[in-house]
């Protein structure tokens, strides 16, 4: 089953979800049976109403099945409201990335805290001049300085940041599929957006090579795609 859908906002792609084969057998089963109880569901399927239980939750989320009290489960009728799978690689990181929030890598670790609070972010974005990424600074890392002896009015956050080639990036043209996945891997709440560029650099008279910071992607940017996404359906 797969149904095209637009994504809210502008969004642009399509939205797969894989069915189970049980998912799909309950489908028939009450596309020909319904309204029809669980209890019925189960004794069609040899199952209990426990072991159903997720699959009849999931195919309710989605918009599939309805279930009326004392009634049963009907077939909705509805297009597919959301799929996740493979073509959900064909929503950009450039079309739901955010500004990005930035720091020079000379601040000092009170300038950096005091940014994270009022930007209410997790990772603070380090550059080099031109808006070369340098860097990347996390709550955790600043956490563990500011309980040290150390004095965050003068030590810079260069000193704690996670630097390049060590951050983990993503493109504006990859997926958001990608984005999440790497977020998963390495355990990080968010990732620069990034460009390959190249800037004068003023002191060392030369063209400089490096990543240009674009944006970032969070993880908040991707719950938000699927709030959004909801909201638009239901």
């Amino acid at each position: 089953m797969k149904c095209e859908i637009p994504w809210p906002n502008g969004y642009k792609g399509v939205i797969v979800i894989q069915l189970t084969l049980r998912q799909k057998k309950i489908i028939e089963i009450v596309k020909e049976k319904g309204p029809i109880t669980s209890e019925q569901i189960a004794a069609q399927l040899s199952l209990t109403r426990a072991t159903l239980r997720p699959d009849l939750s999931v195919l309710t989320m989605v918009g599939i099945l309805e279930a009326k009290p004392r009634v049963g489960y009907y077939h909705t009728e509805k297009p597919l409201p959301f799929f996740i799978g493979d073509e959900l690689r064909q929503l950009k990181v450039k079309d739901v990335k955010s500004r990005p929030v930035v720091a020079r890598d000379d601040v000092t670790i009170y300038d950096a805290v005091v940014t994270m609070v009022l930007e209410d972010i997790g990772t603070l974005i380090i550059v080099e001049e031109g808006g070369l990424l340098a860097g990347v600074v996390s709550r955790k890392d600043l956490l563990k300085i500011t309980l040290g002896q150390a004095d965050i009015h003068k030590v810079p956050v260069g000193v704690v940041m996670t630097r390049c080639p060590n951050v983990i990036t993503i493109s504006p043209e990859e997926s958001v599929y990608e984005a999440a996945r790497k977020m998963v891997q390495y355990q990080v709440d968010g990732l620069p957006v990034v460009v390959a560029n190249s800037i004068s650099a003023k002191e060392e008279k030369k063209e400089v090579e490096g990543l240009e910071v674009v944006g970032r992607i969070t993880k908040t940017n991707i719950t938000k795609i699927f709030v959004e996404l909801g909201a638009g359906i239901y």
